[in-house]
């Protein structure tokens, strides 16, 4: 009888970057690229960011369901809590200045919020999910207080009180926002949590199958999202936007930058085949928000679909997220230099939910590599050269 079992020896051959590979099940929900569609556990994604508060949806990932009223109310406060930092001010002071960017920063400070660093695998998924909320609250405290500071201007200390998003701005930008401001913020906080297995996920649950403590599988995602390719794109639409100009020169540069081989940046998707949702919900909150911004902003996104499919006519090209979110985080009150921060201080709580998961149903994350280089040789000394 004939066994089709992979030898224990064999190789899968998988494609680049594991795409369409299938690596862990999880309960915190998917993207659905060829309809258009994600959501958080059982919920739409984008119905709960239109409808749900940012710290709701928190719970949600964290514990499997939709808070009550009272767990609401009780995990709003344990948030703004943990927003408080007890941190040496000099300490964060030096981080601040000696490090280059905001995410480096982050990455030293945050395991000293709990500098305690037990493994996960001896801690329970309650212990795991305490510490990772304790963390993932104080990520905004620590970035505000980076920027400030390398800024030269004043920390402003968290204020529990508020929501998540409107403490993040006020932190930030040194003074309270509007109501509606804070909304757009929040809206687009609760759309990016969480998206499938994205590279700095999947940085986090490798890292978490290791052991190691929930500081450092957090760090792993903050690395992983201080890459170009992940986490910057927003500035880079909305500054194309300002080059652009007027929607009429919009053919003429899109052209010059493909014909020059670069991408467009806030256009095309690994994953979807549809409508990118979370852009269609961004550009909804910018069309209330309005003004001539907004209405440039959707006639040149009109006009670069156009080339692109002329261009790539094979190719399915859709607007994806990182094009309305410039647009909304600017018209919100936040610089460019701020949007991968905003972006961390939402992304973190997915991660800190796929961490507990992983950490409850561990299997160390142990891929093979196939060796391409020179033939080796056994029990031969190398020469060594004259």
């Amino acid at each position: 009888m004939t066994s089709n079992a992979v030898p224990s020896n064999a190789l899968l051959d998988v494609p680049p970057g594991l795409k369409g590979v299938a690596v862990a099940d999880t309960e915190l929900g998917s993207v659905r690229g060829f309809e258009g569609f994600y959501h958080y556990r059982e919920f739409d994604a984008v119905e709960l960011a239109r409808s749900t508060s940012l710290t709701d949806v928190w719970w949600l990932l964290m514990h499997g369901s939709l808070p009550t009223a009272a767990q609401s109310a009780s995990f709003e406060q344990e948030v703004g809590g943990n927003r408080v930092v007890d941190l040496d001010g000099g300490l964060v002071a030096a981080v601040a200045s000696a490090t280059t960017a905001p995410h480096l920063a982050l990455m030293s400070l945050l395991p000293l919020v709990a500098p305690e660093g037990h493994p996960t695998t001896d801690l329970t998924d309650d212990e795991r999910r305490v510490i990772a909320s304790r963390l993932t609250a104080a990520v905004p405290t620590l970035l505000a207080a980076t920027h400030r500071l390398r800024r030269g201007l004043e920390v402003v200390p968290p204020d529990p009180t508020l929501g998540h998003a409107a403490d993040w701005i006020r932190m930030t930008l040194g003074e309270a926002v509007s109501p509606q401001r804070v909304a757009m913020v929040e809206a687009y906080l609760t759309a990016t949590i969480d998206h499938g297995f994205n590279a700095s996920t999947f940085a986090t649950r490798v890292v978490t199958s290791t052991g190691a403590d929930v500081a450092a599988a957090l760090c792993a995602g903050i690395g992983a999202l201080s890459g170009p390719l992940h986490g910057g794109a927003p500035s880079l639409a909305l500054s194309m936007i300002d080059e652009i100009g007027d929607p009429s020169e919009t053919e003429r540069w899109v052209r010059d930058r493909l014909g020059a081989g670069h991408k467009i940046m806030g256009f095309g998707h690994a994953v979807y085949r549809a409508d990118d949702p979370r852009s269609l919900l961004l550009r909804e909150v910018a069309e209330r928000h309005g003004g001539e911004l907004v209405e440039r902003a959707i006639e040149i996104e009109g006009r670069i679909l156009a080339v692109m499919r002329e261009w790539k006519p094979d190719a399915v090209i859709v607007t994806n997220v990182e094009y309305y979110a410039g647009i909304v985080l600017h018209l919100a009150g936040l610089t460019p230099d701020l949007f991968t921060s905003t972006f961390t201080v939402s992304r973190v709580i997915g991660w800190a939910a796929h961490l507990v998961e992983q950490a409850g149903n561990n299997k160390i994350v142990r891929p093979s590599a196939r060796y391409v280089g020179p033939e080796p040789t056994r029990g031969v000394a190398p020469a060594v050269p004259a």
